[in-house]
């Protein structure tokens, strides 16, 4: 299959195009009831500490309410092995594109590049487009991100070693603790005590459906009273974080932020180039069959890396008065860049779908 006719068959899915579709709308309004000042320049900051604390800590746990079998069990250990490999890739090979900035620029120049929005941004469009398995790759992806962003993007950025407090956020993060929690009950299913129920398929029990054998502790088999309410709170995930993203938009001033040709050169490398770099190195991986993913997991992988400034690093920026200015305005760029990018990028994958180079 061509790529023009692969492209085609990737903006007729209709799930995909109202995933596409859903991302894009719920961003401009937010943007648009910022702008009316509906929505306060305070409350996006209030949607995202919830989405934060409360929706995507329901939406990674409850990714992990899955039956666990070789193909997922390697899959989630090759992405997590590429998770920590390529940010390691990217922490020395960001700098060579800020060569010629004066040190201090190009050093927060390589941190913002490297550590992308990819819990905020990133996982909200992985569920969209991929479901339950592409948002369990994600979190399984993201321990590989949150160990360098809390240590190496710290220390970097606030020129001080590793403190202890920062020690903490990386482990009392409410969507580290279930993300951790998910992923050791979702690799221990199989040796736990098993319970014998029919079937449920999205928390939806059919009196008809067979019987399986699950652990006591799959509670979107077990325990549908508690599993719907975490499902509840999953779905809050999606349309929050984007309309907490339209209205962070609609705070900031276009003009100001466009202006700065710097701000355009690394939304370029963030948002196209580090995608791209990761997927020709994962297609090499793949057809060597050194470290070979499916397709989903490419997707998901391609998603997480073509995402914005991540929060925290703009946090670094400002706290630690490392270019603060510059950090901002690239945020607000990367992330126009990003929303207008990210359906293209989902099409492109498509054809790597109908190629069945990833499987």
């Amino acid at each position: 299959m061509n790529i023009a006719k692969a492209i085609n068959v990737t903006f007729s899915n209709p799930a995909i195009m109202s995933s596409i579709t859903s991302t894009i709308f719920i961003i401009l309004l937010g943007f648009y009831l910022r702008k009316r000042n509906i929505f306060t320049e305070q409350f996006g900051k209030i949607l995202s500490k919830v989405v934060l604390s409360v929706a995507l800590p329901a939406l990674a746990f409850n990714s992990f309410m899955q039956p666990i079998n070789n193909e997922t069990f390697t899959q989630g250990i090759n992405v997590l092995i590429w998770g920590i490999v390529i940010y390691i890739i990217l922490i020395f090979t960001t700098p060579i594109s800020y060569a010629k900035y004066p040190q201090d620029k190009r050093d927060v120049l390589a941190i913002l590049t490297t550590f992308g929005s990819t819990t905020f941004f990133g996982i909200p469009i992985v569920g969209a487009v991929f479901g339950a398995k592409g948002i369990m790759y994600s979190s399984i992806f993201n321990i590989g991100y949150r160990i360098f962003l809390y240590s190496y993007a710290y220390i970097k950025m606030s020129g001080l070693k590793m403190k202890a407090s920062n020690i903490k956020k990386m482990f009392v993060n409410p969507v580290v603790i279930a993300t951790f929690l998910g992923l050791v009950l979702w690799l221990a299913q199989n040796y736990m005590p098993q319970i014998s129920v029919r079937q449920a398929v999205n928390g939806v029990i059919n009196p008809e459906a067979p019987m399986i054998k699950v652990a006591f502790y799959r509670i979107d088999q077990t325990a549908i009273w508690l599993y719907k309410p975490m499902q509840y709170l999953a779905n809050l995930a999606s349309p929050l974080a984007w309309l907490s993203i339209g209205s962070t938009l609609g705070s900031t001033s276009f003009k100001q932020a466009a202006s700065n040709k710097t701000s355009w050169y690394y939304s370029f490398n963030k948002v196209i180039l580090v995608p791209l770099i990761n997927l020709a190195l994962l297609l090499i991986l793949n057809v060597t069959n050194i470290l070979p993913i499916s397709y989903v997991a490419l997707g998901t992988i391609i998603i997480m890396m073509a995402t914005p400034t991540a929060a925290v690093v703009s946090s670094y920026a400002i706290s630690f008065d490392r270019e603060a200015v510059l950090s901002s305005d690239a945020s607000f760029v990367s992330t126009i860049l990003a929303v207008v990018a990210m359906p293209f990028w989902i099409a492109f994958l498509g054809v790597f779908s109908q190629s069945g180079i990833f499987g």
